[in-house]
């Protein structure tokens, strides 16, 4: 639960119901502050009473729709209205999608991307603006192994991980010397809500185990991390098979 090495500093969440963003909260919120940003703002009681209990000095909830790419600056002022500038910001929202609609109908696909990759775009410059601004700041941002190869069995969400990806990589190379770092989270397959029914891939982790890896990453001062680590020298390999076998792979 140490958050030492941490900037003091209120603790954002968007994606406010999501279980990995909310088990990073818990775990840096003592002493801090903390806002939670999620569609139906008024519907997160038992999220915001978990941090409360995990010791948040006062838990905030705000309304976000990251499809809503034109109101994240009013987002963001609100958020500054509310608890000053932000020392740790969470991105947590996103969508897995259904490729075999994906493949059929566009709007969904687009839909995918646009959650995934444009929204996240949106949020994350303007965040590196304020952080910048500011001179100190943690971001925290959730890629996937999807991304770093895509596979046929997902190439949507793929895809939209890997422009994801390479942005994140590419902002935080801009951010380096300014006070602001990003911490890029390559996880595997998740057990959680979000996968519920899926058969868990080989390497899963649980949110829980996701979570606690990017605590460990922000305490030290971590660029990136892969959940769990033993993916880093897997995807190696993998990017080294032949397209006839990779083309096979399940998802």
């Amino acid at each position: 639960m140490t958050t030492k090495g941490l900037t003091d500093g209120p603790v954002l969440v968007l994606g406010g119901r999501s279980e990995i963003g909310l088990d990073v909260a818990r775990r840096l919120v003592p002493g801090r502050a903390a806002v939670l940003a999620a569609r139906r703002s008024d519907d997160l009681a038992d999220e915001i009473a978990s941090l409360r209990a995990a010791g948040a000095t006062s838990v905030s909830a705000i309304e976000f729709d990251a499809d809503d790419t034109e109101s994240h600056p009013a987002l963001f002022e609100e958020i500054d209205r509310r608890v000053g500038a932000v020392a740790v910001a969470v991105l947590a929202f996103g969508i897995l999608g259904d490729q075999a609609t994906a493949e059929r109908d566009p709007s969904h696909a687009l839909a995918v991307v646009h959650t995934d990759f444009v929204a996240q775009v949106s949020v994350l410059t303007l965040l590196a603006e304020r952080m910048r601004s500011a001179g100190a700041g943690k971001i925290v941002v959730f890629s996937s192994v999807a991304g770093i190869r895509v596979r046929r069995a997902n190439y949507v969400y793929g895809a939209a991980k890997a422009g994801l990806d390479g942005f994140a990589s590419g902002l935080g190379d801009a951010l380096h010397g300014s006070g602001v770092d990003l911490l890029l989270v390559r996880p595997g397959f998740v057990v959680g809500r979000m996968t519920e029914g899926m058969s868990p891939a080989p390497l899963s982790s649980t949110p829980g185990e996701v979570a606690a890896a990017v605590v460990d990453a922000l305490r030290r001062g971590r660029s990136t991390v892969w959940v769990p680590t033993l993916l880093r020298p897997a995807f190696f390999v993998a990017r080294l098979l032949p397209q006839w076998l990779w083309r096979r792979m399940p998802r």
